[in-house]
């Protein structure tokens, strides 16, 4: 086990929020971690313990609603060697600084893991750009569980026998982008093994704009629900002639993700450039 001086030093951005917190309590879980920041927009609770403000106790790492400033306390650590063993960033926070954050923590050498959902295709390439001219491991993790890794590596098998797919996710009320990161993501490996789908077969005709989903070129159509109560669920379901084919991941409690975001927490600081998706990184 690392010593406190070996431990990965993590930030965490978006601490006071549901998926925040549960990072922060993941993180004080384990030694091979330490918590040297938490950042938050909830400005009321600046220099307040973060440890108990979440119910852990105090950990002495204070609240802060100063993102740039707190990285660049973070960045003093950062090795001059060229070594990417600095300290990382974990952002759980908002898609509208999504890709600022993820700028930002490259600018400063921290490696961002970023699990805020909400990111272009553009903004990713320009970001993977910058990663890689940084020669920073960065990650783009649209989601962090490993059942939902397995369940897109399903669909994208079995993507080469079907010609007929759609798409539904759904998430809490409180969730601001739709389709979901990863319900898009899930798109993107499907796509790539076949570049059509979901021939038209009848002229259709919605009598509510908006009732068949969202259409992607592929002919793809994906679904968002959102509704108090649910946390994270997808399906993907394939049709053909007689029979059709139904994968499904139900996220239960946020605890799930947490074995995910430790790991590439652990193992970001070995690459160079940026990564995106969780596969990238088991």
């Amino acid at each position: 086990m690392s010593s406190a001086n070996q431990s990965i030093p993590v930030l965490v951005a978006g601490a006071l929020g549901r998926m925040g917190s549960e990072v922060i309590k993941a993180i004080n879980s384990s030694k091979d971690y330490q918590l040297v920041g938490a950042i938050d927009t909830q400005k009321e609770k600046e220099g307040q313990d973060i440890g108990s403000l979440i119910g852990l106790g105090p950990l002495n790492v204070f609240l802060s609603s100063d993102f740039e400033g707190s990285l660049c306390a973070a960045s003093q650590n950062v090795p001059k060697d060229g070594s990417n063993n600095g300290a990382v960033l974990v952002d759980f926070t908002h898609p509208k600084v999504a890709y600022r954050h993820t700028r930002t923590s490259i600018a400063y050498g921290v490696h961002p893991v970023i699990g805020t959902t909400g990111i272009t295709s553009d903004q990713l390439d320009d970001l993977s750009k910058f990663a890689d001219k940084a020669s920073l491991g960065s990650a783009i993790i649209p989601n962090f569980s490993v059942g939902m890794v397995l369940l897109q590596q399903a669909a994208a098998a079995a993507a080469r026998f079907y010609e007929f797919a759609e798409l539904t996710e759904m998430h809490h009320n409180k969730k601001a982008d739709a389709p979901s990161g990863t319900c898009i993501k899930t798109a993107e490996l499907i796509e790539e093994q076949r570049s059509y789908f979901n021939k038209p077969l009848v002229d259709e005709e919605e009598s509510i704009e908006g009732s068949r989903g969202g259409y992607r070129p592929s002919g793809l159509r994906l679904h968002s629900v959102r509704l108090p109560g649910l946390v994270a669920h997808q399906q993907v379901m394939f049709g053909s002639n007689g029979e059709t084919y139904e994968l499904a991941h139900n996220t239960i409690d946020r605890s799930s993700y947490m074995p995910g975001v430790l790991i590439v927490v652990k193992k970001i600081r070995s690459f160079n450039k940026l990564v995106y998706g969780l596969e990238k990184i088991l």
